[in-house]
Parts: C-alpha cells; sequence; structure tokens
C-alpha cells in the first residue's frame, strides 16, 4: 500500500466538486483522533438519517424523550480500544443518543449498579491479561464486591489476535462477569481480531440500531463531559495515518550487538523530511512491510498455482504474487487459516490437529504459514487461499528518539528475527523487511501510534525509573533525549538487561555518556549470562529495594518496556515485594499502593 494510493483527491459520484472541496478543507490539518471521532459522526448521521428529512437551519431540535445516558467505557493498551469507542460515541451522539466516554482506568467500579446501559470497548494482551487501564474494573466484577445488576443493559467489544492462546480474553471475561449479575446483553460480544476496522464498525451499525428504542428523542444527541484527562489528546499529530502512510526513506541501518551476540538488533533511522509528522517520546512507530519473495514463491510452489492467477483481495483484483507480498499475513500463524486450508484440502491430518487445542498451540507457535502447507500439503484455489489468509496489519515498535533531538527522523531499535527451523531460514515479517529488503529498497511505510499510556511527567523534577530489557530500552533512549533538551532536573535511573556485557550493551556509548554527564543519575545493568547464574532486571530490582521504594515515596514515576509474557510480571512481582517489605505494608496493602501508582499515572508499561 502506498501513500498515494489512500489519498484520493477526486470527488466521488455522490458528491459535486464543491462539497468535496468544502469537506477536504473542513478536515486538513486535523489528528487521528479528531479524524475518528469525525468518522464516528459522519457514520452516525448516516444510520439516522434513513428517508427523513433534515431539519431547517435554525430550528430547534426536538426535545428529547428519553432521560437515559449511554456509558462508553474503554480498557486500551495501545489506543485502538480507545479510537473505536470515540467513534462509537461520536456515531451515537448523531444518532441522537446522549453518551459519556470514560477511560476504564478513571470509572469508579460501584458506579454500574446506577447505570441504565453501558458499552464496553476493551483490548487483550499477553497471556491474557487485562490492559493497565481496565484491571481495576475487570478485578472488581470478578471478585464478591461485584453488585447485582438486573437493571444494566451492556454491550461488549473486546480486540486481540487469534495467533495468541487467550484471544480477546478480557473482552470475554467482561461478557460473562456483567451476565453473570444479572446484566442484559444488547447484542452478542463481538470479538475482534487485528483487522478490526469493519467488524467493529458492524458492530457499532447494530448497537446504534438496537438502542433505538430505548433512546427515542432528538436528532442530534449531547456528549457529556468525559470523566477522563485525556479523552482526546494531542500528542502526535499528522495528516499520514494507518490507512494513509508516508513513504519515508531510511536513512540508516546498523547492528549494535557484536559479532558473536546470539541477537541481531538493529538500530534504524527512517526520514521524516517533508511528512510533517510529529511524536512523542512514548509513541509508537507503525510499519508497513512486504513479505518477502522467497517466502510468497515457495509458497506458491507449494500450492501448485500460478503466480499471475487473479484474485480479489478487499474487492480489489490483483495477481496473486501481489496479494501474498502486500496484503496478506504469512509469518504469524492463526487457527482460522488451518481451519479453512483443511477444509478446503480435506487434510485429514490437520482435522486431528485441530481437535487438540493445546497441541494445535503449540504447533502453530513453531511454524508460519508456509510451514503448515508444508506439512500438510493439499490443492486449494488461489481465492480460496487468499480467503484463508487473514490481512497483512501493521507493525508496531516503540520509537526510540525524541524528535526535540532528531528533528525530522524517528530511530527504532529492532530485533531482527531470523532463524533456521525444520530445514529452512525463517525471517520475522517487519523485522526481515526494515532490516533487509527494506533497506535495499531505501524506503518504507510507516504512521505514528500515538500511546498516553506511556509518557514522562510534566513536572521535570520529577525523578523517573526505568526498566528496558533487550530492545525494550528504545522508548528511554527517547526519555533521556528528552529529559536533556528539556534540561530536566529530576533524577533518572535505568536498569537494563541482555545475555553478555560484552556483546549486548545496547546504546553503551551513549548510556555512559549521560552518566558521565550526570543527566543519568543511576544505571543498573543485568547481564544474565556473564556467570552461572542467570541475573535479570527483576533481580536486580530486589537487590537496589530499598533505594527503589525511597524513589518511590519521592514521587518517582516507574516505567517498564519489554516482554509481557514473563518480564513485566515478574518485574511487578519484585516491584509489589519491595513495595511490602520497605513500605512494611502487608500483600493487600502493597497492591493498593501499586493501583494507586497506576492510576496516578506513575507506572506505565508498554509490553508486547
Amino acid at each position: 500500500m502506498s501513500q498515494d494510493s489512500n489519498q484520493n483527491t477526486t470527488p466521488p459520484a455522490v458528491i459535486n466538486e464543491q462539497q468535496w472541496n468544502a469537506i477536504t478543507q473542513a478536515i486538513a490539518g486535523l489528528n487521528r483522533d479528531q479524524l475518528t471521532w469525525v468518522s464516528g459522526y459522519m457514520a452516525g448521521m448516516a444510520a439516522s438519517a434513513g428517508g427523513t428529512v433534515a431539519p431547517v437551519a435554525g430550528t430547534a431540535p426536538v426535545a428529547q424523550s428519553n432521560t437515559s445516558t449511554l456509558t462508553i467505557l474503554y480498557g486500551s493498551q495501545t489506543g485502538n480500544a480507545k479510537h473505536l469507542a470515540q467513534a462509537f460515541q461520536a456515531q451515537a451522539e448523531a444518532a441522537g443518543y446522549t453518551s459519556k466516554l470514560v477511560s476504564m482506568a478513571d470509572y469508579k467500579p460501584r458506579q454500574l449498579k446506577s447505570e441504565t446501559h453501558v458499552v464496553a470497548y476493551v483490548s487483550t494482551h499477553g497471556e491474557g491479561d487485562a490492559p493497565d487501564d481496565a484491571i481495576e474494573l475487570h478485578e472488581f466484577l470478578g471478585g464478591k464486591k461485584a453488585p447485582k445488576l438486573p437493571n444494566l443493559k451492556y454491550a461488549v467489544l473486546g480486540l486481540g489476535d487469534s495467533s495468541y492462546e487467550f484471544f480477546c480474553q478480557t473482552g470475554k471475561d467482561f461478557d460473562s462477569r456483567l451476565a453473570a449479575q444479572g446484566a442484559t446483553a444488547i447484542i452478542p460480544r463481538e470479538d475482534c481480531d487485528v483487522d478490526y476496522e469493519a467488524q467493529a464498525q458492524s458492530f457499532a451499525d447494530k448497537l446504534i440500531a438496537s438502542l433505538k428504542d430505548d433512546f427515542a428523542g432528538a436528532p442530534a444527541g449531547q456528549a457529556l463531559a468525559a470523566q477522563t484527562g485525556d479523552a482526546v489528546t494531542s500528542g502526535a499529530s499528522s495528516t499520514y495515518t494507518k490507512k494513509a502512510p508516508f513513504t519515508a526513506a531510511i536513512l540508516d541501518s546498523q547492528k549494535i550487538t557484536g559479532r558473536d551476540s546470539v541477537k541481531d538488533i538493529r538500530h534504524i533511522e527512517i526520514s521524516l523530511e517533508d511528512s510533517g509528522i510529529t511524536y512523542q517520546a512514548g509513541d509508537a512507530l507503525g510499519v508497513w512491510f512486504k513479505n518477502a519473495e522467497t517466502l510468497v514463491d515457495e509458497l506458491i510452489g507449494l500450492v501448485s498455482l500460478n503466480a499471475a492467477e487473479e484474485v480479489t483481495v478487499d474487492d480489489t483484483a490483483m495477481p496473486l504474487k501481489q496479494a501474498l507480498t502486500e496484503k496478506l499475513e504469512l509469518t504469524l500463524s492463526y487457527p482460522n487459516f488451518i481451519k479453512a486450508y483443511q477444509s478446503a484440502t480435506g487434510s485429514s491430518s490437520l482435522a486431528e490437529l485441530l481437535e487438540d487445542k493445546a497441541t494445535l498451540r503449540t504447533y502453530m507457535a513453531e511454524r508460519q504459514i508456509v510451514d503448515i502447507v508444508r506439512d500438510h500439503p493439499g490443492q486449494i484455489s488461489a481465492q480460496a487461499l487468499v480467503d484463508a489468509l487473514r490481512p497483512l496489519t501493521p507493525r508496531l515498535y516503540s520509537i526510540a528518539s525524541s524528535q526535540t533531538e532528531v528533528e525530522d527522523e524517528v530511530h527504532l531499535t529492532v530485533a531482527h528475527v531470523d532463524y533456521e527451523a525444520f530445514g529452512v531460514r525463517h525471517q520475522g515479517g517487519a523485522s526481515g523487511f526494515l532490516c533487509e529488503h527494506g533497506v535495499a529498497a531505501g524506503e518504507v511505510e510507516i504512521f505514528v501510534e500515538q500511546n498516553d499510556n506511556f509518557r514522562l511527567p510534566e513536572n521535570n523534577d520529577t525523578p523517573v525509573i526505568m526498566v528496558g530489557p533487550g530492545t525494550g530500552i528504545a522508548p528511554f533512549r527517547a526519555f533521556m533525549q528528552e529529559r536533556d533538551a528539556q534540561d530536566a532536573q529530576g533524577k533518572n535511573w535505568l536498569f537494563f538487561g541482555n545475555p553478555h556485557f560484552t556483546q549486548d550493551f545496547l546504546y553503551q556509548v551513549e548510556w555512559q555518556g549521560y552518566v558521565k554527564s550526570g543527566l543519568l543519575d543511576k544505571i543498573t545493568l543485568a547481564f544474565s549470562r556473564d556467570q552461572a547464574d542467570k541475573i535479570y532486571v527483576q533481580h536486580r530490582l530486589l537487590e537496589q529495594g530499598q533505594e527503589v521504594y525511597e524513589w518511590l515515596e519521592q514521587g518517582a514515576h516507574f516505567y517498564v518496556c519489554g516482554d509481557a509474557m514473563h518480564m513485566a510480571k515478574d518485574v511487578e512481582a519484585a516491584l509489589l515485594s519491595i513495595i511490602a517489605k520497605y513500605g512494611n505494608k502487608s500483600e493487600e496493602d502493597a497492591k493498593a499502593y501499586l493501583v494507586a501508582l497506576r492510576k496516578a499515572k506513575r507506572y506505565q508499561k508498554d509490553v508486547y
């Protein structure tokens, strides 16, 4: 997908040129959140218009006959659930429904007893974990204090990734827990995969229609003040989005691990020149990539198809090879592909595999799409193959630079996934593209993904503790560049870990420079393979526990970036232990202390 192909400058047949010019002028310069709101608002107007005549300009709207308020909650780790919730509120407002939009982090769980209609948009990450801002509400509904809710009507949309075992688990939990308390589902829960846009819009349309009787009233609703400080923020700003990315030049790609390292970590620099793209420390960069030609050719050969055969993807006709290269996911395995491929080929071995969920998960975790087809050969048509594959989605990388420092550039820290398995070479989709194929082509399509859940303190005098092993170091490089540029006086403490000091100390010279200048007050290192016993960042935290607690008591913000499955959980367990031991608190009080840190945005995670 290219930047030009996503920016249509020709008015469609249903809109004249004057109207088109007015629309394009009105939306020029809007950021992602604002465009999302406008999109939902227009969709709502269209849904509510039907065959009615628009009211005459200047006339007063009909008084709303129903005083119900639709409460829209979102729990979001990367912002997707938030954006969908914002769009739905705009659609509800346009349909005439009074609503309020609230982050789950700012919602008091006991308010559920007084609600009549609640819509929850919530993501899942890690091993079925709730996003940080949904944890308290999620635990409340699953606990003994959850109230009976016989008067509540609700709807839940879950976001997840079907390549993980606990797909949309948090959404499923909210649905089952609300139902268990006597609440009534307005429409069935929707579980959305990574290509969620169309499914989410269908959910919103069905929900708007189903609420019509409960919210009969005026043609324009009211959006009540959100009970959250970040309903619409303006961190990153750009006319370039996920659907309309910027084609950027790759300026540099350097390996920053040693010759003998088992890891291949790259520092990548990308130009933003002439894009107008801005970002903040803590944001992520969305990267669109193309599947490697060797991978595509092997898959086509295994199923004995013609690369030039025409197929249809999203109502667009194109050659099979182009579809597999640019439009479809090949480097991750997921259950829906195996089900569709088995159905098309009649594979008995795959049918047997599908019967054992645990074995299936283990099998998928070790294989890409081409491995599955190689293991279970069969006949499938080109269109059936395309239909079995899910759409390609961009990968998000924590930005490793401050724009204050690097200006018209953005830097990434990328682990190049490149290994031998089953007798053939395997590469990660985005990492392989960024580290090899994209470098050869010289350009990559990008957009900024704003992350308001991972921000430096507003007060530059506030101390910060940063825990970032491996590529989790990326946003902290951005943080330090930003603190340096702002002449921040707050103390800074970095915990970093990797296998070996001599091979894997990422950005070593830069950290040493910050220590020498006094900007970085402390750096605590954990090189796991440099001694007999493996030492990780959580062990170093426990060793430094008393001082860590003292920093927290002084108002420090605590940040974690990196692996969600193990490291982030181990770090949190260490942090709870530190709070209990040095704060002389019970386990329950230590958890309450951590919840308070999270609510105050003093405990933030960027994990994946």
